[in-house]
């Protein structure tokens, strides 16, 4: 190398480019680790590399004094030039060296921005997902949505469906009603159609004052039609489903005449009601268990009542061609006119069947089970067959009743336990104090026959139970002697006081009954009792009239050479 020549000056370049290759180690360690020390430390080095190269300039500078050949020179001007290039890439290193510093800010920049953008990015992927979930949400129930318009689209025009065909049902069903009252008044003649204003203007506007009662499925008021005391049984106004039950007491009551059957004399069908006649005694119900401040009903009479509903029973059971089974009888449903005559009322519970039901048979059944409860048969509740020996069970229930003045609940088995036990004096009815024992005992069993469990051993109504009742009466009534018939006369049929049989009953103020004109003269004269001997508390005297009936009824019974 042509600089070996010029040791001083070979020395003096390599000081200098060790000095800036130090000074730019240097810098470029600390360069990476403090920015801003680099830019001073690269200054310091430029400066430091300008003094060498001056030192240098100054050393080339100098004239040839010796020029000893051409050849130094010409190493000389290599050297300038080397020199110049030396420079030059130093500049061009420097710059790099700021350039690479700006780079590596920058870097930095775009690393923190790079850093934001990426956190941004997962911001963003994580709102895409719950963007996700929310349109996936809103999707599911959008569907539900449109599932649930369909299925009430599908509920609307099914009931639509149903209306139109309820509509199409009604207007037949009217059609047929109409048919019916048309039937009915034409088959009757004592049946007549009231208007509403007659029924509204009769009962004033249904008035309470007006109100004696509610029915199965109605209110009962007494009010004047037609110049006669009836009673109107009007259907309540929310009992829509009862209407075919009222058409069907007006069908059956209308075609039906029988002394022990409540009278229907008209009805109304634009406001659902019936018009029977007026029984001015009540129901037997009353006369058992409401009959407060009244004489109670005789015992004569009971038997007579209960011979006379099962002479109504078996004139329903006989209908031909078709068979009524009452299915709701109780005292409630059994009337009584002012002779105390008993009559059948409240059929709207009655089921026409086509034949007679076998008793080991179970034709006829049916969902609905009608009828109150211990009055029910057994055999109905449990299996739904209607049979004409369900009202038998009924009226045994009843007999017991009358008999015992008692409510129908653990009757049966009280019943059995005094017979049983030989003490059926211990059951009997305690306002009555002369039950003939013999034919009480005989109406008990009756009573008890009738209520068996099954049917199959329950006695046949027309064949068996009128018989016994019938019986009954007659040895009641037999009891006659015929050469002296005053002397067999039941003694509370015999005026204390005038020792006859008594025509006009009355009682007075001490409880006991005498004939009317007697207790009025007895009266006049004295103030304590002809019979117990003590002070009368009042003067008052009222009519027996349930005494007075089983009298004439009794008397009725008798041949006719003993009424003479």
């Amino acid at each position: 190398m042509k600089l070996a020549r010029y040791p001083q000056m070979s020395d003096s370049f390599s000081q200098a480019h060790s000095s800036h290759s130090a000074s730019n180690v240097v810098t470029s360690s600390e360069s990476s680790e403090h920015v801003a020390s680099e830019s001073s430390g690269t200054n310091a080095t430029g400066t430091e590399g300008s003094k060498n190269y001056d030192s240098l300039s100054s050393l080339g500078g100098a004239p040839c004094a010796t020029s000893n050949s051409s050849e130094e020179c010409q190493s000389m001007d290599e050297v300038a030039k080397l020199r110049k290039e030396l420079q030059d890439t130093l500049v061009v290193y420097d710059k790099a060296c700021v350039d690479l510093v700006n780079a590596k800010k920058k870097i930095q920049v775009l690393s923190t921005e790079c850093s934001e953008e990426a956190r941004k990015v997962e911001h963003a992927l994580e709102w895409e997902k719950a963007l996700k979930r929310t349109v996936a949400d809103e999707k599911a129930k959008q569907l539900e949505a449109i599932n649930q318009v369909e299925h009430a689209r599908r509920s609307f025009t099914r009931e639509a469906y149903s209306r139109h065909k309820a509509e199409m049902a009604t207007n037949v069903l009217s059609q047929d009603r109409a048919q019916i009252v048309d039937a009915i008044l034409s088959k009757s003649r004592t049946c007549r159609r009231y208007s509403k204003q007659d029924i509204e203007l009769a009962t004033e506007n249904f008035s309470e004052a007006r109100k004696i009662g509610e029915g199965g499925y109605g209110n009962v008021y007494r009010c004047t039609l037609d110049h006669t005391e009836v009673a109107v049984k009007v259907i309540q106004q929310d009992s829509i489903d009862k209407t075919d039950e009222f058409l069907k007491e007006v069908e059956i009551l209308s075609q039906l005449r029988h002394p022990n059957l409540v009278l229907l004399l008209g009805f109304c069908p634009e406001i659902g009601c019936l018009v029977y006649e007026y029984l001015k005694s009540g129901s037997l119900e009353d006369q058992l268990f409401n009959n407060k401040g009244h004489q109670p009903l005789h015992w004569f009479l009971r038997i007579q009542i209960i011979f006379e509903v099962s002479c109504g029973l078996a004139f329903l059971h006989s209908r031909n061609p078709e068979p009524i089974v009452h299915r709701d009888l109780k005292p409630a449903n059994i009337l009584l006119d002012r002779s105390y005559v008993g009559k059948i009322g409240d059929v709207g519970f009655a089921k026409l069947i086509s034949d007679l039901v076998p008793d080991w048979q179970t034709e006829y059944k049916e969902t609905i089970v009608a009828g109150t409860l211990y009055y029910m048969d057994p055999e109905y509740q449990q299996t739904g067959t209607v049979r004409p020996k369900s009202d038998v069970f009924a009226l045994g229930v009843i007999m017991l009743q009358l008999l015992t003045g008692r409510h129908p609940n653990g009757l049966i088995v009280s019943a059995e336990n005094a017979i049983k036990n030989g003490r059926l004096h211990d059951i009997l009815d305690k306002s009555q104090s002369d039950w003939p024992i013999d034919e009480a005992e005989m109406f008990a069993n009756l009573g008890l026959k009738c209520t068996a469990l099954k049917c199959r051993d329950r006695p046949d109504l027309e064949s068996e139970v009128l018989l016994k009742l019938d019986e009954i009466l007659h040895r009641i009534t037999s009891s006659v002697n015929l050469r002296n018939p005053k002397l067999s006369v039941p003694s509370h049929f015999i005026c204390p006081i005038t020792q006859e049989l008594m025509e006009d009953p009355h009682v007075a103020a001490d409880g006991h009954t005498y004939e009317h004109y007697a207790i009025r003269a007895w009266l006049k004269r004295h103030k304590t009792s002809p019979v117990t001997r003590s002070k009368f508390p009042n003067s008052s005297i009222i009519p027996n009239h349930s005494l007075r009936a089983a009298i004439q009824q009794w008397k009725s019974q008798l041949p006719d050479q003993t009424k003479t």
